[in-house]
């Protein structure tokens, strides 16, 4: 029997059927080699990984992987591979069309395309992205800064979260001065998700990630090791990182960032939290 999943895309939703009853073997026929129809990919298809039955809208494409957005907004990427998605239900394999990209088209870290002209200045909006600490901060630098610059949002930090609620109010949101705030640990029951139900608004979002410091919001594959340590909670977590990983504290993080190349470095999670605030401010 069919079944459907609702995706959003602009001010249209797309009804796209799913075939769950399909034969599950079917890519693994020995007999004869299976082959399956090529779509170009393009930004707004509504696809379905045929793996994880994650279904949405394309809407990014790098030579690593293809991002896929549900219509929670949560963002997950999949990698290219021979009938991996289905499109109306049948198994399809998604291709990029190289040939017809032209020459200068450069993707930015976030996977973005980059704009071919030089850079302009621009003044900076009144909205803004806070997130909680120095580390936070220069990541999205590293990684969305030039959609950051494009947009004209600065990125300031709030050193904690402790104040938040009295910190917005001061800001006094508005139509034209929205605020998006980005939570370590934004897990359900947390300090964090408390404060975070306090402050949101038409003109505020507070997005976040499971994890107890950005840092862990870097593959660790991305940084050479299989997962990161285990941290008792009596430990400070950077120091207990450190010390698992038996390296000095000091001067760690800017290897760590720097093994960070794209998007695609960094968990699902993470990034999907940040392209949300970009969505809300932009």
């Amino acid at each position: 029997m069919g079944s459907w999943c609702a995706i959003r895309t602009g001010c249209l939703t797309q009804n796209v059927t799913v075939d769950y009853g399909r034969d599950v073997l079917e890519g693994f026929d020995r007999r004869r080699p299976v082959t399956y129809p090529s779509v170009p990919v393009e930004i707004g298809l509504v696809v379905e990984d045929a793996s994880s039955g994650f279904c949405g809208d394309i809407v990014k494409v790098t030579p690593e992987a293809v991002t896929l957005r549900d219509r929670k907004g949560y963002v997950r990427h999949f990698a290219w591979k021979p009938g991996g998605f289905l499109l109306e239900g049948k198994r399809v394999t998604l291709v990029r069309v190289a040939a017809d990209a032209p020459e200068s088209l450069r993707l930015t870290a976030s996977g973005s395309i980059a704009s071919a002209a030089p850079p302009r200045a621009r003044t900076a909006r009144a909205s803004r992205i806070w997130v909680e600490g120095r580390h936070d901060a220069e990541l999205l630098e590293h990684v969305w800064g030039d959609d950051l610059r494009e947009a004209g949002i600065v990125v300031e930090p709030m050193h904690g979260i402790d104040h938040l609620v009295e910190a917005v109010r001061e800001f006094a949101p508005g139509p034209q001065r929205r605020l998006g705030v980005l939570v370590d640990h934004l897990v359900a029951g947390s300090k964090e998700s408390r404060l975070a139900q306090q402050v949101q608004s038409e003109h505020v979002l507070v997005t976040g990630h499971p994890f107890v410091d950005v840092w862990a919001g870097i593959r660790p594959r991305a940084v050479g090791i299989d997962r990161w340590p285990d941290v008792p909670r009596s430990v400070p977590w950077k120091q207990g990182v450190a010390a698992a990983l038996g390296v000095d504290l000091e001067g760690l993080w800017p290897q760590l960032r720097n093994r960070v190349n794209t998007y695609a470095d960094l968990e699902p999670e993470l990034v999907g939290a940040v392209e949300r605030l970009l969505d809300f401010l932009i």
